[in-house]
């Protein structure tokens, strides 16, 4: 019989797994949900201190007294929070354990606090604020406060009340106390469930992977699979049928794996542009490289082309000479304007502001440059950049002549947390006037990130703003390496054309 153990995240307990464990349950497997101490589980006298090691032993508890029928082994399941009690556990027994299951949760590091693991930096805020005493604990969201911890898509009303009603506080010392590991759980297979209404997808792993990230170029492994889950957060609560099957085909190995990085064929980030370009030198200077047009005798305008992210801070090469920028640098200096790229600290999803005077920066350097009409200037930002530019219709200088994004993330992912209003790009779109902005849409591109878009643009559209979007039908994300056909060619020539339209007309 095939075993699973099931550990919720933040807040939440037992209950969540109910309608899963009982479609389990269904089909033959037993089943055990973990009643963490504190959340839903025993509660220790007033005054003693509940942390990540009292949640191991929870979880140890349950392991032991499951593996004595567990013949087929035990599957561990954590969601969120709950997946850093299940590696700790793990790595203890990891003998009697057939699989790991991340259910929409990081990859927590040895030495590493769960706390690190909540994006939202305000959050992360207010945990520390309140740590004070071996019983502090950091207060359950309120019903519409849950979306902080990630989406709430999909979950019915009814649950929504009662996943509120039945929170309890999280004990502040499961937040702060290191998850120690000796690495025994490294040899267990395991098996990821993201849930692309929050914003993950394997496509973003597999990209972060490819550009070097360390802690995920391991997933690459044999023993590493993935599914996708088209829902929030909570799939116990919003999909808990799909995700019964989901989690009995992990237990059987199935799964999609990830290309490994060493193959042959070169990650998509890294593969040719899709469009034959002049061989205009680059010009490094500084924290910028510029790709002037040849026998250039006057100032020429610039189109600074602004990379998206985050970008592992490791990554080699860096963005500025990835073929993709490098290919429409000298694409813009073959139209007869300067073309930029460079590099910014866009490294998690925490360093928005970071990449942003990194930009402004940099922008100001291309500026100053004798070769470059100061006056006339267009910013084209790609993919995790859009957010960035919030800044720039906010407060549209006189010299920015366009604003160009390519398959944009345009407003902030459910699992991101709070960026404030500065990033959202759906706020400041009412504020840029008669800017010109134009948008080059791909239509293959990932739901969680075509939402974004089409928020934008409903809110463009309601304040009138001069828009133009440029729609690559049969495109994917990153289309001008990933799909060499002639309708992404022409995309990027009508894209091209209208930012330099605005930018030297």
């Amino acid at each position: 019989m095939r075993t699973f153990i099931l550990v919720s995240g933040m807040f939440t307990g037992p209950h969540v797994w109910e309608k899963t464990a009982a479609r389990l349950a269904a089909m033959g497997a037993d089943v055990h949900a973990v009643a963490l101490t504190g959340l839903g589980g025993a509660r220790p006298p007033t005054g003693t201190g509940i942390d990540l090691e009292t949640h191991i032993a929870d979880v140890l508890a349950v392991i032991d007294s499951a593996r004595r029928t567990a013949d087929e082994g035990i599957v561990l399941v954590g969601h969120d929070y709950g997946i850093h009690p299940v590696l700790g556990a793990a790595d203890r027994r990891s003998e009697c354990i057939a699989r790991i299951v991340y259910l929409d949760s990081g990859l927590p590091q040895d030495g590493v606090p769960a706390l690190a693991a909540v994006a939202d930096q305000e959050l992360r805020e207010e945990a520390r604020d309140a740590a004070h005493g071996p019983g502090a604990s950091l207060p359950s969201p309120a019903r519409d406060g849950w979306r902080l911890w990630g989406s709430t898509a999909g979950i019915p009303d009814a649950a929504l009340d009662r996943l509120t009603a039945l929170a309890s506080p999280q004990p502040l010392g499961t937040l702060f106390q290191p998850l120690r590991l000796t690495g025994a759980a490294a040899a267990v297979p395991m098996t990821g469930v993201l849930c692309t209404g929050n914003g993950a997808s394997i496509a973003v792993v597999q990209a972060r992977a490819d550009m070097g990230e360390p802690t995920l170029r391991a997933l690459a492994d044999a023993r590493m699979a993935f599914f996708e889950l088209p829902t929030g957060h909570w799939p116990m609560l919003s999909s808990p049928s799909e995700l019964a099957v989901v989690l009995l085909r992990a237990a059987a190995g199935e799964g999609q794996r990830l290309t490994p990085v060493d193959t042959a064929r070169p990650p998509a980030h890294l593969r040719p542009f899709l469009l034959e370009v002049p061989e205009v030198p680059r010009e490094r200077v500084g924290g910028v490289d510029l790709y002037v047009p040849p026998a250039a005798q006057e100032p020429r305008p610039a189109v600074i082309f602004v990379h998206g992210g985050p970008v592992p801070a490791g990554a080699r090469p860096t963005p500025r000479d990835w073929p993709l920028l490098t290919g429409y640098a000298r694409f813009a200096a073959g139209h007869g304007v300067v073309g930029v790229t460079l590099d910014h600290g866009l490294h998690s999803v925490n360093d928005y502001a970071k990449a942003a005077a990194d930009v402004a920066d940099a922008v100001e350097q291309v500026r100053a440059d004798q070769r470059v009409d100061a006056g006339r200037v267009a910013l084209w930002f790609f993919s995790g950049s859009g957010p960035l530019t919030a800044d720039w219709m906010a407060k549209p200088p006189p010299w920015l002549r366009c604003l160009a994004a390519s398959y944009p993330i345009m407003a902030p992912l459910p699992n991101w947390g709070r960026l404030g209003s500065r990033f959202s790009p759906a706020e400041a779109v009412a504020l840029a006037g008669s800017l010109p902005l134009v948008l080059v849409r791909a239509g293959l591109e990932t739901a969680d990130i075509s939402a974004t878009v089409q928020e934008f643009l409903a809110a463009a559209d309601a304040c009138g703003a001069d828009i133009e979007v440029v729609d690559v039908p049969d495109g994917h994300h990153t289309f001008e390496t990933v799909d060499p056909t002639d309708a992404s060619r022409d995309a990027v020539h009508r894209a091209m054309r209208a930012v330099l339209h605005h930018l030297t007309g």
